[in-house]
Order: C-alpha cells, then sequence, then structure tokens
C-alpha cells in the first residue's frame, strides 16, 4: 500500500478496507498530534484547547480528503457531498474555536460549563446525521464493479488499490 499517494493524491480509487485502514491511521495520528499538543499547552484541560483541535483538524484535512474521495469515486461519485460534509466540519470547528454558538451553562453550585446554544446544537446534529449517511457510502457500500471514469476496480485489481 503506498500511504504517499493514498493520503496525498485524488486520483483513483481504493476499496473499503484500503479506506478503513487508512481512517484508522488518521485516527491514531489525531491522538497522537492531541497528545503532543498537550504536552506544549493546547491540550484538552487548557484554555487554548479550542485552537489546538482545530490545529488537528487542519493538519488532518487534506489527507482525510484525499483518502476518502477516492473512495467516493469508487462508487462512481465525483465526490461533492465529501467536500460539503468537510465543509460543514471545519466550519463547526471555526465556530466552536471562536466561541460562537457556545453559552455558559450553570450545572448546580455556580459551576458553569461550556454548552452549544440551540442553534448551534441543531447545526450540529445535522452534520452528525450527514455524517453517518457519509459512513455508510464510504465505509460499507460496494463500489463500481469493474472499471469506472476514475480507474479500475480497486478489488478485482488490488494492485491499484
Amino acid at each position: 500500500m503506498d500511504f504517499q499517494a493514498l493520503y496525498t493524491t485524488t486520483a483513483g480509487r481504493v476499496s473499503r478496507k484500503t479506506w478503513w485502514i487508512g481512517v484508522i491511521i488518521l485516527g491514531v495520528a489525531g491522538i497522537v498530534l492531541t497528545l503532543l499538543l498537550g504536552a506544549i499547552g493546547l491540550g484538552p484541560s487548557a484554555s487554548s484547547a479550542g485552537w489546538g483541535s482545530l490545529l488537528v483538524t487542519l493538519l488532518l484535512l487534506y489527507p482525510s480528503y484525499c483518502l476518502s474521495l477516492k473512495r467516493r469515486q469508487d462508487r462512481g461519485n465525483n465526490g461533492l457531498d465529501l467536500k460539503i460534509l468537510l465543509g460543514l466540519s471545519l466550519l463547526s470547528s471555526v465556530l466552536q474555536t471562536l466561541g460562537i454558538g457556545i453559552t455558559a451553562s450553570d450545572i448546580g453550585n455556580g459551576v458553569m460549563v461550556p454548552a452549544p446554544a440551540g442553534w448551534f446544537s441543531i447545526l450540529l446534529l445535522a452534520i452528525g446525521v450527514y455524517a453517518l449517511y457519509m459512513l455508510v457510502q464510504l465505509g460499507f457500500l460496494r463500489g463500481t464493479i469493474g472499471s469506472n471514469e476514475y480507474g479500475a476496480d480497486p478489488v478485482a485489481n488490488p494492485a491499484t488499490a
């Protein structure tokens, strides 16, 4: 498996198995980056946690896009739905980092915790439902059998995956 091409190019197709392996690697990379940022003061316990989270999102955005676009292409799709999901996810991350749509809620005894405003909760719910749709598309449905406009079938021809 050519990991450099998997995460840096948008040409071709990948199978479900390759996509899942790629997603697991990106997930581990995200955890490692979060821990490293925590070690330098941008982690979950820091007041600047939102900026650290946004940085991890930005660092993994392009590799995630390349990997998932190839998976959409395996299903004969140009990836517009993927671009919409990534754009909405990035927008919600930026809004959260800037504190837009976040309000303070009293959970008792004067303890205040951040909570999403009503409109932001609806936005996050819509993004979550859309993300589930994309998870089914990317991770569970078989790609086009045989060649399509994006290349050879990666299952029938594993060398191209």
